[in-house]
């Protein structure tokens, strides 16, 4: 098993053109800005991909990101899982914007959806604020809401995953068309 390691930004600015770049990101959030010549594979289509991947990581080195950082970490971890040998951006695309990097934003993008940690917080909003009236309207133990999202954002922050979003990248907004990962996946298996 490899271990894999994280990029700064600006390594990873100057290596972008020996680089295969994978965003595993929702393809809405992909759509709404990437690093150049990121192909668009989401986390949860990674096992699928993982041979196109392999071939690309004996051509080359592979780098792989996200918004942040955490999703990337764990599509790295899976890849050394399975003997493929990939690097992560440090901080991700936000941190790649935020030192001044270009993001590529399709023109042609039809598909805008809300950052993944945006939908989070809107879900886990409504939850919240849905058990506390319905704990006041209907019955105190509706309340057992809010307090089990407010538990699941502790196990969420502590262990650096989230189950929510995990469950929200499997709405269809949030989901790659099959033509769309076909696609990416034959521009991996060319490159």
């Amino acid at each position: 098993m490899t271990t894999p390691t994280a990029l700064a930004t600006d390594e990873a600015r100057t290596r972008l053109h020996e680089l295969t770049v994978i965003d595993v990101r929702t393809p809405g959030e992909y759509a709404g800005g990437h690093l150049p010549g990121a192909l668009n594979i989401p986390l949860d289509q990674i096992r699928r991909a993982l041979p196109d991947i392999r071939h690309a990581a004996d051509r080359g080195d592979v780098l792989v990101v996200c918004a942040s950082g955490a999703r990337s970490e764990n599509a790295g971890r899976f890849l050394a899982e399975n003997g493929v040998r990939a690097a992560t951006l440090s901080g991700g695309t936000g941190a790649w914007a935020a030192d001044g990097h270009e993001l590529h934003r399709p023109q042609s993008a039809s598909r805008a959806t809300w950052g993944m940690e945006r939908q989070v917080r809107l879900t886990a909003g409504v939850i919240v604020l849905l058990g506390l009236l319905l704990g006041l309207a209907v019955h105190p133990a509706f309340q057992l809401l809010s307090a089990g999202i407010a538990g699941g954002l502790v196990f969420s922050a502590l262990t650096n995953t989230c189950g929510m979003a995990a469950l929200l990248a499997k709405l269809p907004h949030n989901r790659p068309l099959a033509e769309d990962l076909d696609n990416t996946l034959a521009a991996l298996r060319n490159r």
